[in-house]
């Protein structure tokens, strides 16, 4: 349980990031902050799409989502649920393997580098890590 106030803060940061990107893809911010021009290559790619959203959307629905359950377990009725600790396992797994298919996208298939990418692709591993901790620790409390 101690690694859940650091996850929600590294969501939070995500969450940040992502609508940071997601305000650049709607129009509302000129130039990213990049400093090598390979972010708006990315932002402006036909994969920066999907499923009619912009990924950076996608990726501020994730943040939320991973923030609002990790909020969610710090409150005594949650905080020794192992089904929430699944469910975080789970959506941040999910994470990792989105963030997995975009880098590859990245690297192969647009070949420019977003840094803000991967700063939110490092904050998906994290957020797994945290969360397979948290997972493994809830398991060994209710085997006592």
């Amino acid at each position: 349980m101690t690694r859940r106030m650091p996850a929600a803060v590294i969501a939070l940061v995500g969450l940040f990031i992502a609508l940071y990107l997601a305000l650049y893809k709607a129009g509302v911010i000129g130039t990213l902050a990049c400093g090598t021009g390979s972010c708006e290559t990315v932002q402006l790619s036909r994969w920066a799409t999907f499923l009619g959203l912009p990924v950076a959307a996608w990726g501020a629905g994730y943040y939320a989502l991973v923030l609002a359950l990790l909020l969610a377990s710090l409150q005594d009725r949650w905080g020794a649920s192992r089904r929430l600790s699944l469910t975080l396992l789970v959506v941040t797994t999910w994470g990792v393997f989105f963030s997995a298919w975009l880098t590859y996208l990245e690297l192969f298939v647009i070949r420019a580098i977003c840094r803000w990418c991967v700063v939110s692709a490092c904050l998906a591993v994290a957020l797994w890590v945290l969360a397979l901790l948290d997972w493994r620790d809830q398991a060994r409390l209710t085997d006592r």
